[in-house]
């Protein structure tokens, strides 16, 4: 099994360049479960992340 890049919401909200709460509000709006839960930390992967990116709207 390879290892897939594990992405946190401020991350995928670094990389796409809006606003960490913004991500956040997307997660809630499409109850999106994290990929992987480690202690207290929200991971998601490239492919979760690509789903976030598509509901991302910029004025």
């Amino acid at each position: 099994m390879s290892k897939q890049e594990l992405l946190t919401a401020g991350k995928i909200a670094k990389e796409f360049d809006v606003p960490q709460k913004i991500i956040k509000n997307i997660i809630q709006e499409m109850n999106i479960e994290p990929d992987v839960v480690k202690g207290n930390c929200k991971y998601y992967t490239r492919e979760t992340a690509e789903k976030i990116k598509s509901k991302i709207t910029k004025a």
